[in-house]
């Protein structure tokens, strides 16, 4: 065979092109690169070096608890217990233990409604900076029932991490009114319980660590519909809920076992101040498979939320709501003021609501609405001032103008 023959039969060993289609190719170790495989490699280590840039760095249990304290008021016990958590999750998702099999740190949060259990979930997705989906347990059934798949919950996330899996396989769900699914008695069921028991059974598999096939768009399998596997050992779940009467099984167990809890407390508050007792057993005695339970080991509980905490709410975070309404003004050129007492009245409006921190927005908005139609069409406003009767509906607020010149 001729030497210009053996010249032309090599090729690319990466794409296959031949060396008279290429401009030219790079011999190596008993192989060959041309020059746009080369351009190709060159481009996916810019690529690769990027995205290592952007990746947020493992943040230290310290450190994302300060993150958390910028968002969210008090709840000291809770975001100690979620950094810690989090922290240990991470760490085992990055250092991939080859040796040692180190669970899950998925968390259990209990605690009254609009303490920040959801918030917290988010502010540390946010911090993190990876994927995170929320999904109401209330709307899930046992596969072949009206209402969502479990595996649902996996679709929700996928498309919250667009469609990429990697991202998708290190994301957080936090699933919002677990409590919603406890059996009705801590006995096992003998008949269907598609929102219930059932629910639990299916949960238990992805948030153990399975391989779940999901619909990318969501809705129901068909045998039509290609499906994407999703590994789920290393999603973190968040479970959250009111547990509305789990303090009267903590009281049992906590009289039964001679320490007593007779205390007087507040009545508003009387459901949620033994909370710092809970243990597992009293959420298996609430109505939650042991198992399922199990795979939630870190359980935290949230503050009932007082006058004072709520009146703190709406100041001092980052992005609280009275700083979101300012801006807002501050684009008309008004400078929007709360007096103090108004805002000691909110926060009284809100504990007779008892729905804690989400009556705080539903307030003000009642309070803002009418005034925020008026106020874009005047002219020459320098301020307005939310007074305590405002808040009450018994005034109007107080404008003043700015000097007319000339």
């Amino acid at each position: 065979m001729s030497k210009d023959k053996k010249k032309n039969d090599i090729t690319c060993s990466f794409c296959g092109v031949e060396q008279k289609n290429s401009a030219f190719l790079v011999e190596g170790d008993g192989a060959f690169i041309c020059d746009l495989c080369i351009t190709k490699a060159q481009e996916a280590l810019i690529v690769n070096e990027s995205n290592q840039k952007t990746t947020t760095p493992l943040l230290k249990p310290k450190e994302i608890k300060k993150e958390l304290d910028q968002f969210i008021i008090g709840q000291d016990r809770a975001k100690i217990t979620l950094s810690v958590a989090v922290y240990n999750h991470y760490k085992r998702v990055l250092l991939n233990y080859k040796n040692m099999i180190i669970d899950k740190s998925n968390i259990l949060l209990v605690g009254p409604t609009g303490t920040g259990k959801t918030l917290l979930a988010k502010t540390l997705a946010k911090i993190l900076n990876i994927p995170f989906a929320i999904v109401d347990a209330t709307v899930l059934t046992e596969a072949g029932y009206v209402g969502e798949d479990v595996e649902n919950v996996l679709v929700r996330l996928y498309q919250e991490s667009n469609y990429d899996i990697e991202k998708t396989q290190r994301g957080i769900i936090y699933i919002d009114e677990i409590d919603k699914i406890a059996r009705k008695n801590s006995n096992p069921s003998i008949t269907r319980d598609v929102s219930g028991e059932g629910v639990q059974q299916s949960l238990l598999k992805i948030i153990e660590g399975t391989t779940a096939n999901i619909a990318p768009e969501g809705g129901r399998k068909h045998p039509e519909q290609p499906l994407i596997k999703i590994d789920t050992t290393n999603i973190l779940f968040i479970c959250g809920g009111t547990f509305d009467g789990i303090h009267e099984v903590i009281e049992r167990r906590i009289k039964g076992g001679g320490i007593g809890f007779d205390r007087k407390i507040n009545k508003s508050e009387d459901k949620y101040t033994n909370l710092e007792h809970i243990q597992v057993e009293d959420v298996v005695k609430y109505g939650f498979l042991p198992e399922l339970v199990g795979r939630l080991p870190v359980i935290s509980y949230l503050d009932y939320l007082d006058k004072n905490a709520l009146y703190s709410i709406l100041v001092e975070p980052v992005n609280s709501i009275i700083k979101q309404y300012k801006e807002l003004f501050k684009i008309d050129n008004v400078d929007l003021i709360f007096e103090d007492n108004a805002l000691h009245a909110i926060a009284a409006l809100a504990i007779e609501r008892q729905t804690g921190a989400r009556a705080l927005r539903s307030i003000i908005e009642g309070i803002m609405t009418d005034i925020m139609y008026a106020i874009p069409s005047e002219k020459n406003i320098k301020t307005c001032t939310i007074t305590k009767d405002v808040v009450n509906k018994k005034s109007s607020p107080v404008l003043t103008y700015y000097k007319k010149t000339g």
